[in-house]
């Protein structure tokens, strides 16, 4: 089953896509906002044609993990993405992706001008490897307690 993992932001949605295996995020192009509406039909589309399974959204929550206000931002657009994709939409903590995916553009001799255009897309990247990490340890554990 392929994921879809997504950092959504104000002006642009960073797009990562899983291998079929579920073992490997490479990010897609990044998706500037233009409108609730068209969006939505954008990844909806995604989903579609991807064959999307799941899409994992990052949810920036704060320090302490409560939920500030672009938390809050992120969850209404769960919120109207979940009847759209008709597959299961999950959040993800994603607290530091956004720092990190900057700080590995630096660190790859990035210019300030070419990271405004990728930095989405790698932490698109970072939160469904994640994620994805977090199943194969989670699903292993399963089978170990289950055996």
């Amino acid at each position: 089953m392929r994921h879809l993992g997504l950092d959504v932001g104000d002006r642009r949605i960073g797009i990562a896509l899983s291998d079929e295996t579920g073992t490997l995020a490479t990010g897609l192009d990044t998706l500037p906002r233009v409108g609730p509406r068209k969006d939505l039909k954008a990844i909806a589309e995604l989903v579609r044609t991807r064959g999307v399974g799941e899409v994992v959204v990052g949810l920036p929550r704060s320090l302490d993990g409560s939920l500030g206000p672009q938390a809050q931002k992120v969850v209404a657009f769960m919120d109207e993405l979940r009847p759209v994709v008709r597959v299961p939409v999950v959040p993800w903590d994603e607290r530091f992706t956004s720092v990190v995916a900057e700080q590995a553009l630096i660190e790859g001799h990035v210019s300030r001008k070419g990271r405004k255009g990728v930095v989405d897309k790698v932490a698109a990247i970072l939160i469904l490897q994640n994620y994805l990490d977090y199943r194969k340890v989670a699903d292993a554990e399963a089978g170990k307690s289950t055996a």
